[in-house]
């Protein structure tokens, strides 16, 4: 395998992640301006809109019967219920905290595939799991509410119940790259979540809005094409490539990222105790680390 082969799914996760702790901080962002709903129905209208610009790269999908399922199941899981929790958690908890608690996901996808995969899952690894989650655990009971955060514990459990649908969303996404090119899926995703969440907003007495707040509306674009559109098209092409649990543990990062994004744009900061408890958190993501098995792409489309 040469290295343009094995290089080349790191950086695409490596730059989803990048983009997907960015998501955090834009949100937060046009959520001083925009209703919740409002924010996601734009974001995924935009990137369905952006998706028309990558219509060749979604051709040479192979259609099996039975897969209809999988694909409805991948949509509820993310976007659909995804980002009703995480827009609620983000109504709650701090972008900071919210990161930090994605750092359980690698855990769970660990898990998930174990189930579903087939993919070997240790002692160490459900040992970790514990751990980690002991630390999302602390680091909602040693939050003290504030402007960014009026009610940490329950948004960072809402956070917590968005990363279960990430997890059964990666395991899902994985079986369906083997057919399908990474682009087709997340142009799906987009297009469908527009359609979800247009009577959600409807349903909710919100309106588009008439006038534009600069920074909330560029906001707006920026979760649509570039992370709606750009860190689920890299992530979905990464995932094609590696093993979802290796993919997976790309998602350590997006806390380091995000609280370095909340401290640098929102002035975000941590506790001793919320400090301590994030330590806790990526020591069970360290402790669940083995050693990760060789990039071999799977079959597929590519």
């Amino acid at each position: 395998m040469n290295r343009k082969t094995v290089l080349l799914p790191v950086i695409s996760l490596v730059l989803a992640m990048i983009l997907w702790a960015s998501a955090f901080i834009a949100m937060k962002l046009a959520f001083k301006a925009y209703d919740p709903m409002v924010v996601i129905f734009g974001r995924m209208a935009v990137g369905s809109l952006a998706s028309l610009f990558f219509f060749r790269a979604m051709k040479g999908n192979a259609w099996r019967k039975g897969d209809l399922k999988y694909l409805v199941f991948m949509i509820l899981c993310e976007p659909c219920l995804y980002f009703l929790f995480e827009a609620k958690a983000l109504e709650n908890t701090s972008a900071s905290q919210a990161g930090m608690v994605t750092a359980i996901l690698p855990l769970m996808v660990a898990v998930a595939a174990s189930v579903f995969l087939r993919e070997q899952v240790t002692r160490k690894t459900l040992s970790g799991f514990f751990v980690a989650i002991s630390g999302v655990f602390l680091l909602s009971t040693g939050s003290v509410p504030s402007e960014q955060a009026p009610h940490p514990a329950w948004g960072n459990f809402l956070e917590v119940l968005a990363m279960i649908c990430a997890a059964a969303y990666t395991v899902t996404l994985k079986k369906l790259t083997e057919r399908y090119r990474p682009f087709f899926l997340t142009a799906l995703q987009a297009c469908a979540g527009s359609v979800f969440y247009l009577p959600v907003l409807l349903m909710s007495g919100n309106t588009l809005p008439m006038e534009i707040a600069p920074v909330p509306f560029f906001s707006i674009l920026y979760l649509g094409v570039f992370v709606t559109l750009g860190a689920y098209g890299l992530y979905n092409f990464g995932v094609s490539r590696v093993p979802a649990s290796q993919a997976s543990a790309f998602m350590n990062l997006i806390p380091v990222f995000t609280v370095f994004l909340g401290w640098l744009i929102l002035g975000e900061r941590f506790t001793l105790m919320q400090y301590s408890a994030s330590f806790l958190v990526f020591a069970g993501v360290f402790l669940s680390q083995g050693r990760l098995s060789g990039m071999a792409a799977p079959p597929g489309p590519g």
